[in-house]
């Protein structure tokens, strides 16, 4: 849980979850090309890498390769059990 809490602290790895549930399946030129254009953030290939790799390593998202193109997958579920225990509110019946 700790990883998905510290995958989401960064703005950046925000901005790229959002362009992912835009449209997913991105390819790391297309997520840098989208992050310039519509939110002016001009880093390097190889720092959204990193960050590719911190989300990745947070379970929030999976690459699969096609021939020489690696594609980007979003998985919110580990988001979605991360914080499922404080959304959930407990019933009459977990307080006895």
């Amino acid at each position: 849980m700790d990883n998905v809490f510290h995958a989401l602290s960064a703005p950046v790895r925000r901005l790229i979850i959002d362009e992912l549930c835009e449209r997913d399946g991105q390819t790391l030129f297309e997520l840098c090309s989208r992050l310039t254009m519509r939110h002016q953030v001009n880093l390097s290939r190889q720092a959204v890498s990193q960050h590719l790799d911190v989300l990745e390593g947070a379970g929030l998202l999976h690459t699969r390769r096609e021939g020489r193109y690696k594609f980007h997958d979003l998985d919110l579920e580990p988001l979605h059990r991360a914080v499922d225990g404080w959304l959930v509110r407990p019933t009459d019946q977990d307080h006895r």
